[in-house]
């Protein structure tokens, strides 16, 4: 079964806010931290070093 990459990720994170229960700020700091590094030079230097 093929499942797209941004439903298993949004199901993963709805669970994981439901069942750990973080604080809305970290969650918030986390995903605005990704995309600012997604978007900078540091992100191919991220991705290399976690594949």
């Amino acid at each position: 079964m093929d499942v797209p990459l941004w439903l298993a990720v949004t199901v993963v994170g709805v669970l994981g806010i439901k069942l750990a229960r973080p604080p809305l700020w970290l969650v918030v700091l986390l995903l605005l931290g990704g995309y600012l590094i997604a978007q900078s030079s540091l992100g191919p230097t991220v991705g290399s070093l976690l594949n």
